[in-house]
């Protein structure tokens, strides 16, 4: 059993509540989405195929205990599924990192979900499925969005008011890095007073942010 492997990595992990805990990174190669913000397009189509054992051989290498499946888009890939499972019965913390563009339903339970929902400045918003929100876990998964403008923020309220997510799940906004300045996104957060959580892309400022494996 295989899958497209992008790059395994062992770095900091820099987004979500988890940000600044060591962490195994997982990158499955492919994504059908083409966000005009995407930071790792260059895990479209490079990488490698790498059974289920050897993927873990290089994660026990690293011997941290939390690892993340991030893409490219990883549900792209049917396997990914069972690549998660494989890491929770070999007693792995697994985070897995997905557009909301694929069904979250085959997600094993005791994966962590981040749900990075597309804004309108992505080009890609008719991909979420909104109906994900039903299958996320309540006080465990997160929501996360990229913003890059006040349309983004306020689409982001929109569909966190709608769907009531603010007391069901984490709600992340993290600035589009290269074009929206962090105190922007801090004063709109401040002025909705909603519970949102802001994030920065941690690794970004520790390094390089157009450095892979990191």
């Amino acid at each position: 059993m295989n899958l497209r492997i992008n790059e395994i990595f062992y770095s900091i992990q820099g987004e979500s509540s988890y940000a600044g805990r060591p962490c195994t990174f997982i990158r499955l190669t492919g994504c059908p989405l083409r966000c005009s913000y995407c930071d790792t397009g260059y895990a479209f189509h490079k990488g490698s195929d790498m059974s289920i054992e050897d993927i873990l051989k290089q994660v026990q290498d690293y011997g941290c205990n939390l690892v993340e499946v991030t893409g490219g888009e990883p549900l792209a890939q049917d396997n990914a599924v069972d690549l998660m499972q494989t890491l929770i019965d070999d007693g792995y913390e697994v985070m897995l990192e997905t557009s909301g563009a694929f069904s979250v339903e085959k997600v094993p339970q005791k994966v962590k979900i981040i749900m990075d929902i597309k804004t309108p400045s992505s080009n890609e918003m008719e991909k979420n499925i909104y109906d994900n929100f039903k299958l996320l876990k309540h006080n465990i998964d997160e929501v996360k969005y990229v913003v890059k403008n006040k349309d983004d923020f306020d689409f982001c309220t929109k569909v966190s008011d709608e769907f009531e997510l603010w007391d069901k799940f984490t709600v992340l906004a993290s600035p589009n890095f290269k074009h929206l300045d962090n105190l922007q996104l801090a004063k709109w957060v401040l002025e909705s007073k909603k519970p949102y959580r802001m994030q920065l892309q941690m690794h970004k400022y520790i390094w390089d942010p157009e450095e892979k494996g990191v």
